[in-house]
C-alpha cells in the first residue's frame, strides 16, 4: 500500500479553551490558527489531513480553506477520543494503518518533524511514536509546564520512552528532553488506548501518555532539533504572530 493509503493525519479542534477561548480561529499571519496547522500537516506529505471538531464554525472555516472537517461528539474527554471517533467516520473500512494526532494549537510545527514522527513505527514492536527535543534553555529544566520524556537510546536520534514527567528528570549528568505532544498510533494501538481507563500515574502527572506505558504499550521517540510553539495563552498567540509574520 502507498504511504497515503496507510497514514491519516487527524487534528482535533474545539472552541472551549479555558485560557484562550476560540483559539482555533485566532488569526495568525492572515489565517486562522487551525488553517495554519492544517497546511503544515499537508506539507508533510505523508497522507490526507482531516480536522475533527465539535464546532460547526471551525468546520466551515476549514472547508473554506480547502480542507476537510468531520463533526464529532462534544463530550470527549481528550483529543485521542475525538480522533478515534473521527477515524471511524473517515475510514470505516479500516484501510488506515497509522493515525497521527496533531494538536490544533501548533502553528509553528515543522512539516519535516511531523514526517519524522513516523520513523519508529518501522519497528513492529512499537505501538506509538512521538517527538522530543533536547532542552537547551535552562529555564525549561525546572518548568512543570515543560513535559520531559525519560528514555533509553535504541538508535541514533531515537529513544524508547520509559516515563514522562513534569518534574526535572532524570537526575545526574546528561541531556533532558522536552516532549512534543504529537502522536503516531498504529490503528490497533489507538483502539486499545481509548478503551483503557485513566491510569494512576496519568491522573497524578496529568499526562495522558502514561496510560499507554502503564498498560505495557511501547512508545518510541524521534529526536528533533526544535520544539513548536504551543499556543495556550494570549501571550503565546502574540509570540506565534511574531514568528510567522
Amino acid at each position: 500500500m502507498a504511504m497515503a493509503d496507510r497514514v491519516l493525519i487527524l487534528i482535533p479542534a474545539r472552541m472551549a479553551s479555558t485560557r484562550l477561548p476560540g483559539k482555533p480561529l485566532a488569526e495568525i499571519a492572515g489565517l486562522p490558527m487551525i488553517v495554519q496547522v492544517m497546511r503544515r500537516a499537508k506539507a508533510a506529505g505523508i497522507g490526507p489531513v482531516v480536522v475533527a471538531t465539535d464546532d460547526a464554525t471551525i468546520a466551515t472555516v476549514v472547508e473554506k480553506a480547502g480542507g476537510r472537517a468531520v463533526m464529532t461528539q462534544p463530550g470527549h474527554p481528550s483529543g485521542s477520543d475525538r480522533i478515534f471517533e473521527a477515524l471511524g467516520t473517515v475510514d470505516p473500512d479500516g484501510r488506515t494503518q497509522i493515525v497521527v494526532n496533531v494538536q490544533g494549537d501548533l502553528p509553528t510545527l515543522a512539516p519535516t518533524d511531523l514526517a519524522a514522527a513516523l520513523a519508529p513505527l518501522g519497528d513492529p514492536a512499537v505501538d506509538i511514536a512521538t517527538l522530543a527535543a533536547e532542552i537547551r534553555n535552562p529555564l525549561e529544566r525546572d518548568n512543570p509546564n515543560v513535559v520531559k520524556v525519560i528514555g533509553t537510546p535504541v538508535a541514533t536520534g531515537r529513544l524508547r520512552a520509559l516515563y514522562f514527567t513534569r518534574a526535572t528528570a532524570p537526575s545526574g549528568e546528561g541531556p533532558l528532553y522536552h516532549h512534543i505532544g504529537l502522536y503516531a498510533y498504529r490503528r490497533a494501538a489507538l483502539e486499545r488506548f481509548v478503551a483503557l481507563p485513566p491510569s494512576p500515574l496519568e491522573q497524578r502527572e496529568r499526562l495522558e501518555q502514561l496510560r499507554a506505558l502503564e498498560a505495557g504499550m511501547r512508545i518510541d521517540v524521534t529526536l528533533v532539533d526544535s520544539v513548536p510553539l504551543g499556543v495556550d495563552t494570549p501571550e503565546d498567540l502574540e509570540t506565534a504572530r511574531s514568528m510567522l509574520r
